[in-house]
């Protein structure tokens, strides 16, 4: 049996040779201190995240898209193979996706927890080759193709020619360092302390990289906030604008946008053309930020689009290559 991992720092999704995409739960389990057991993993441990005793702890075991718990991103591995594949199965091979900026010790440990998971084989290939194999761009071909994966820990922007990357940049800034920039946001400018699944439903209410042409309803648009009170520790209600987010996010979107810039800079004339003719592509979550492609296209110049299913655009770009074992050696690293 063929599995493909799209193993992120916010969701992680299977893909089953022959079935498609057949799970996407999120990465986070919650474990019993001190007996490192696993009470619940995926969707039941999110709701846990901020509402645990002190004996229960809800990790993350991938941070900037690499892990950080190697024992809590096994036990969710298999976890997850057993849950998409019930029942008796022989032991699989695996493509798990890795940002392109991994080192060898993150590699091998990607590895490892898959084997122990029941892998007998396992290949890595690097996100930004899968996400545009899964864009549906021509990564075969001789010409440059231009791709921006915003996860949920890292940014991988990419420009790839002939099945191969030619150039790229990884980027630890995604989801996470958004919603980081939102909780900042509101305990500086209106001493409210508030977590993370908070500053996320902020993010995708009413969050935005840029004014939206034309949309007005959209910028009058507020998101009460209900979080504690840093002085006094009492419990507190806010409300937060459009232009107040936007502002909060800033930071973390300049830095994406310059990532892209740097990549253009290191490109050859040549591609750096196809990449102006025909434009770029932004895939993942982050690519569901309101106008991102309005200001990154307004910083560089070039047109930019977003990918039809940008949420599992890696996802299917690897499993394209378990539909595929004979061509994946075009583009994958071995493990």
């Amino acid at each position: 049996m063929d599995i493909g991992i799209d193993l992120g720092t916010a969701n992680t999704l299977l893909y089953v040779r022959g079935q498609g995409i057949v799970l996407n739960e999120p990465s986070v389990v919650a474990v019993k201190e001190g007996a490192r057991t696993a009470l619940a993993v995926g969707t039941e441990a999110k709701e846990t995240i901020g509402r645990t005793p002190g004996s229960i702890t809800a990790i993350r075991p991938l941070r900037d898209g690499v892990i950080s718990d190697y024992e809590a991103a096994e036990e969710m591995i298999r976890h997850f193979v057993r849950k998409a594949v019930p029942g008796r199965r022989p032991r699989t091979r695996m493509v798990v996706c890795v940002p392109s900026g991994v080192t060898p010790v993150e590699r091998r440990a990607i590895v490892h927890a898959a084997q122990r998971a029941g892998a007998r084989a396992v290949h890595l290939v690097e996100e930004p080759m899968a996400a545009a194999i899964g864009a549906g761009l021509p990564v075969a071909e001789p010409r440059g193709s231009m791709v921006v994966d915003i996860g949920g820990g890292t940014t991988e922007v990419a420009v790839i020619s002939l099945g191969g990357i030619v150039t790229a940049q990884s980027l630890r800034v995604g989801g996470d360092r958004l919603d980081e920039a939102i909780t900042n946001f509101v305990r500086k400018e209106h001493g409210l302390l508030i977590g993370e699944r908070t500053a996320e439903d902020i993010k995708v209410a009413i969050g935005s990289a840029w004014p939206v042409p034309g949309d007005e309803a959209l910028e009058s648009r507020t998101f009460t906030v209900r979080g504690r009170e840093k002085v006094r520790g009492l419990p507190k209600t806010v409300e937060l604008t459009v232009p107040e987010v936007r502002a909060a996010l800033d930071e973390p979107v300049e830095a994406v946008i310059a990532a892209v810039r740097t990549t253009l800079e290191e490109c050859p004339p040549e591609l750096s053309g196809d990449v102006m003719e025909h434009g770029i592509v932004l895939t993942g979550g982050g690519a569901l930020l309101p106008a991102l492609d309005l200001r990154m296209a307004s910083a560089t110049g070039i047109p930019v689009f977003v990918a039809d299913d940008p949420l599992d655009s890696v996802a299917m770009g690897c499993g394209k290559c378990v539909e595929d074992f004979d061509g994946l050696e075009r583009v994958m690293s071995a493990a």
